[in-house]
């Protein structure tokens, strides 16, 4: 397990699947992500079995300190182990939150599992995609310190029209290098 100051991020277990199902089927939530279909337990099944097998794949349920409540589910996943990269996708379910403000869950989950990519994992890079209407996310990874690095115009269908997705990502800090213009 992974300790933060308000939350703990666990292993995912298979009793977790009707949970995450629900929370994915949110519409407020499926319209941030990529799988945009209604999902049922099949689908939350053939994934977990999915990322139980993967090397590439790190994925844990976020649990409150206080009560040890399933609150969310983060990850590191789509692994690149040359370049040492990975996305990173977080969200919290309880309540229907997603993402909540300065100092509260998901930023903490945010920065336990950046830990564990840079101090753990050995990576280089965390990166994640985000669509130009969650601005939620935006502000959270913004507040951790990612750039974007790049707009992908018309990227996502979402309300009957396009938006773009922005690319974020963060370098290791101790090997970040100097961009030049």
């Amino acid at each position: 397990m992974l300790r933060g100051d308000k939350i703990t991020l666990r292993a995912l277990e298979r009793e977790d699947l009707p949970r995450m199902r629900d929370w994915r089927n949110l519409p407020e939530f499926r319209r941030h992500f990529r799988e945009f279909r209604e999902l049922n337990l099949l689908h939350q099944q053939q994934w977990f079995e999915r990322i139980s097998t993967s090397a590439n794949d790190f994925m844990f349920m976020i649990e409150r300190n206080e009560d040890r409540l399933p609150i969310g589910v983060c990850g590191l996943v789509y692994t690149q182990w040359v370049l040492r990269s990975a996305d990173i996708s977080l969200y919290i379910g309880h309540e229907e939150i997603y993402v909540d403000g300065p100092g509260g869950y998901a930023e903490d989950a945010a920065r336990v599992l950046m830990r564990y990519g840079f101090d753990n994992l050995n990576l280089h890079k965390l990166w994640t995609e985000l669509y130009s209407f969650d601005h939620r996310k935006v502000e959270l990874f913004t507040r951790l310190g990612f750039a974007r690095d790049a707009v992908l115009r018309d990227n996502c269908y979402e309300d009957g029209r396009y938006h773009d997705s922005y690319i974020y990502s963060l370098i290791r800090p101790d090997e970040a290098r100097e961009v030049k213009p």
